[in-house]
């Protein structure tokens, strides 16, 4: 006779506080990787805007004549949103890319009793390098 699992209804929003690192790291990995996504489709977006200066379209873009591209860039890397969104993004991107890793290596058997610590130390990596770029992205925005 099969056992079972009562894995319990869809609408217990409580199990989260049953999850462990495994789950989160699942979790992060993949909300990660749709915000790179999504960040990519955005990305060509705005860049899509250099269309028009192919053709050597030109803006006035504080107080000189520039390409369109170069003044769209310019424009938005002045806004501290847009600096705060790009340490997000660095935050986001490195993250997924260190839980990779370590997914790497425990497909090939290499820490498979550690993944619990793997994942805090990738999460601890993170803030670290994310903490430490601040100064860098916000240098030139005030």
């Amino acid at each position: 006779m099969s056992q079972s699992y009562n894995r319990g209804l869809i609408e217990d929003f409580s199990r989260w506080r049953e999850f462990e690192a495994g789950m989160w790291a699942w979790i992060f990995h993949k909300f990660t990787g749709w915000v790179l996504i999504g960040y990519l489709f955005t990305h060509i977006a705005v860049l899509s805007t250099a269309i028009p200066a192919a053709d050597g379209a030109t803006m006035m873009f504080q107080g000189s004549q520039t390409d369109v591209f170069t003044g769209t860039i310019v424009s938005l890397e002045g806004l501290l949103l847009v600096r705060i969104l790009e340490v997000g993004l660095l935050a986001v991107a490195v993250f997924h890319m260190l839980n990779g890793t370590r997914l790497l290596l425990v497909d090939l058997g290499v820490g498979l009793e550690a993944q619990d610590k793997s994942f805090y130390a990738s999460l601890i990596l993170t803030g670290a390098i994310t903490v430490a770029s601040v100064p860098t992205f916000i240098a030139g925005a005030f």
